[in-house]
């Protein structure tokens, strides 16, 4: 490592007290897995690996669960596009839950880990004709993105379902206490407030019997008050398309949205405060409506995996130059969020999490990506070659962002079981692989 001066080491103390105010100490989030567990995994599954936590997602879905009990007909649909692992998925049947599918494909795995009919949810844009005769042949509850998307079903497809779902833009700035949460008037999706009654009546004259409504109007906050406060506009939207047209509506849903603690300062949402809010607010607009029956569905993907997931990495080059890096063998192919959002995923360096961080790192990945890093000007215990890297909070949108740019091979995923086992529940990907879908496959034969 390059030596320090005195006036170096002084501003390093300076910069350390404010590193903990700012970003908290490295040991508020612990991994569930040990350097112990890691050495052991290695022997059979190298690093890179993202690994998920069965016993901390089975908690965390009773957890929702509970929060929403209030409401008979309460279901999660879980986000497949979060994490799309048959073996993931199959943990959310076993424990009750639906899946939201967003293409063909995720309604092909939902349909081979045994889900049908109203336990998935189709929420889908710019579809292709064939997607959506594929979801209703296989009964799904059909989440229209578009008001022209529903001639486009009835030319393409033919009849509608009996019950389908539309989703609503409210347009314009989302806002909590006057502070803008996202913009939905910049976003691709769903229907104007005026497109809604349009769409509702031309359903209901083609058969439509019963209707939800859908709406995602942020991604990850950080406050409790989202969901009741996107919860009371559904509700009032609900209750105004009942008296202007009698619709039925059988169920409303939240969509997704409730975001984790990435860093150690934030404080995690707390999901019963946040089922009480929206049951405050069912109360209040759904009940007098004559809507105290509907159901509330959710579709968190985040929320339900992130924190129970680690891609766990090994340090495999130090280069001392303009700054202090660290080199993993994984990299954005393994987790685009840093690279793509500038998101912040907190490190811990295995063995030393009680270490102090007194380096500054940035720490890389091989692509051939200035951006390639999972972490800038970050303080950490000293680094060697060879010390494994637990990368938080992968356990949605990391695998599954995944890419083959620089003929970077996918990695393999594990899932930590609640007996302490680790099986695999998808292998690394291989240069075959990468090779195999080319139709002039027999230029390669000499590529072991």
């Amino acid at each position: 490592m390059r030596q320090s001066s005195a006036a170096d080491g002084a501003l390093l103390v300076v910069f350390l007290c404010n590193a903990v105010i700012t970003e908290g100490e490295n040991m508020k989030k612990v991994p569930f897995v040990t350097k112990e567990q890691i050495d052991e995994i290695v022997k059979t599954y190298p690093t890179p690996f993202h690994i998920y936590d069965e016993k901390g997602i089975r908690e965390n879905i009773r957890k929702v669960k509970k929060a929403f009990s209030w409401n008979k007909g309460y279901k999660e649909y879980f986000a497949v596009k979060a994490t799309p692992n048959p073996y993931i998925l199959q943990i959310m049947k076993e424990e009750g839950f639906g899946l939201d599918c967003a293409t063909k494909v995720e309604l092909m795995m939902a349909k081979a880990c045994g889900f049908s009919g109203h336990d998935v949810m189709f929420s889908s844009n710019v579809t292709p004709a064939d997607e959506y005769a594929y979801a209703k042949d296989m009964g799904v509850l059909i989440n229209f993105d578009d008001i022209t998307h529903l001639k486009f079903f009835e030319e393409k497809v033919g009849s509608f379902p009996e019950t389908v779902c539309c989703r609503f833009n409210t347009g314009g700035d989302f806002k909590i206490s006057n502070f803008i949460m996202d913009t939905p008037g910049e976003s691709k999706y769903g229907f104007t407030r005026e497109q809604l009654t349009e769409g509702f009546r031309y359903l209901m004259d083609h058969g439509v019997k019963h209707f939800g409504i859908h709406a995602f109007l942020a991604s990850n906050t950080q406050t409790n008050d989202y969901y009741p406060t996107l919860a009371k506009i559904l509700f009032q939207t609900a209750a105004e398309l009942k008296a202007e047209l009698g619709a039925d509506i059988k169920f409303i849903n939240l969509s997704g949205g409730v975001g984790v603690a990435y860093k150690p300062e934030d404080t995690p949402n707390d999901i019963e405060v946040i089922g009480e809010g929206v049951h405050k607010v069912f109360d209040e607009i759904m009940v007098p409506a004559g809507l105290g029956d509907a159901a509330i569905f959710t579709e968190m993907g985040r929320f339900m995996l992130a924190p129970y997931g680690h891609l766990v990495a090994t340090a495999i080059h130090e280069k001392h130059i303009f700054k202090d890096y660290i080199g993993l063998d994984a990299c954005a192919a393994n987790l685009m969020r840093p690279m793509m959002y500038g998101a912040y995923h907190h490190i811990t360096v295995a063995g030393k999490e009680d270490a102090p961080c007194d380096h500054m790192y940035d720490v890389t990945g091989g692509l051939c990506e200035n951006s390639d890093k999972f972490a800038v000007n970050r303080m950490l215990p000293e680094i060697q070659v060879g010390d494994y890297i637990i990368i938080h909070d992968t356990g949605a949108h990391g695998f599954s962002m995944g890419y083959n740019y620089n003929g970077k091979l996918r990695s393999a995923e594990l899932l930590l079981r609640e007996d302490g086992s680790v099986q695999l529940i998808r292998r690394a990907e291989t240069p075959a692989d990468y090779f195999s879908t080319f139709d002039f496959t027999h230029i390669f034969d000499n590529i072991k």
